[in-house]
């Protein structure tokens, strides 16, 4: 778990820096594919570890 908490967070700080530089651009967050596209790297690994918690939480019952 800690290998994909970890690149959650590697991912979640391109994010943070895609959303900065669009701001300092002046381009609205929603009109930026690059950071579109990386929001939803981050929702999907996001979804995946809480599946693997879920699924490992049914396990160890």
């Amino acid at each position: 778990m800690k290998e994909w908490t970890e690149q959650i967070e590697m991912e979640k700080q391109k994010l943070n820096r895609l959303g900065a530089e669009s701001l300092a651009q002046g381009i609205p967050l929603s009109e930026n594919d690059a950071l579109q596209a990386q929001s939803r790297k981050v929702d999907e690994l996001i979804v995946r570890l809480h599946g693997k918690s879920a699924y490992k939480l049914k396990l160890d019952q």
